[in-house]
């Protein structure tokens, strides 16, 4: 089925107002390349989100699956090459929990590789006139967990996942000091997600899967 599900974040710490969350929200319905989109708002809540997630993975059985978050500081949108087996939270989650160098899976690998386009998504987002790279770091909070158990989930199917990392929205980046840091509207971000969603299930290339992921 030509399905594609993107997730975005619930509220957590001073992000109240979580914008990936609300592009999942946004797109949710849409068609982009051929594809329906579902968009899903995942808890920021180390025990809640696996079962969340799977649930959704389950219910659509995507060819693609987006997993987005906001990542206040970075200058531009940014598609994460790896994720690693490991939960070492520098914040609470929204229940209070502070894993440290505890893993994401018990019996899973040290890491997986993204197997979206990456490459190709970035040049479409130039091409576009939107800034954005790839990120060789997803952190190790809440992003990185379910960016890992994204693939893990899939691995054993066909489909090709990875995460998505945005910048603070502009009302956000006011609130962060002086100077502030970067920051991107709402609608800007939404066609990052749009893009990628797009050139993620158009494109034909090597799906390499070193170590589970294809860099293309």
């Amino acid at each position: 089925m030509n399905r594609v599900l993107v997730t975005g974040f619930g509220p957590y710490e001073d992000e109240a107002d979580n914008p990936s969350g609300e592009i999942a929200r946004r797109i949710d319905g849409a068609r982009i390349g051929g594809y329906d989109v579902i968009g899903r708002v995942l808890p920021v809540d180390t025990e809640a989100v696996r079962n969340v997630l799977e649930e959704a993975i389950d219910a659509t059985r995507p060819k693609v699956v987006l997993v987005t978050g906001v990542a206040p500081g970075r200058a531009a949108p940014a598609l994460e090459r790896v994720a690693v087996n490991v939960r070492d939270f520098p914040i609470p989650d929204i229940a209070g929990r502070t894993p440290v160098d505890r893993p994401v899976v018990g019996d899973g690998p040290d890491a997986y590789l993204t197997t979206l386009p990456v490459k190709a998504v970035v040049e479409a987002w130039r091409a576009a006139g939107i800034p954005g790279y790839v990120s060789n770091t997803a952190g190790t909070y809440l992003c990185n967990q379910t960016f890992y158990l994204a693939r893990h989930l899939s691995d054993h199917t066909s489909a090709r996942a990875g995460m998505l990392h945005i910048p603070a929205l502009p009302t956000r980046a006011t609130e962060m000091g002086s100077p502030p840091p970067p920051s991107m509207s709402l609608d800007a971000l939404e066609q990052a997600v749009r893009l990628a969603v797009s050139t993620s299930v158009l494109h034909v290339g090597p799906d390499l899967r070193v170590g589970g992921g294809a860099i293309s």
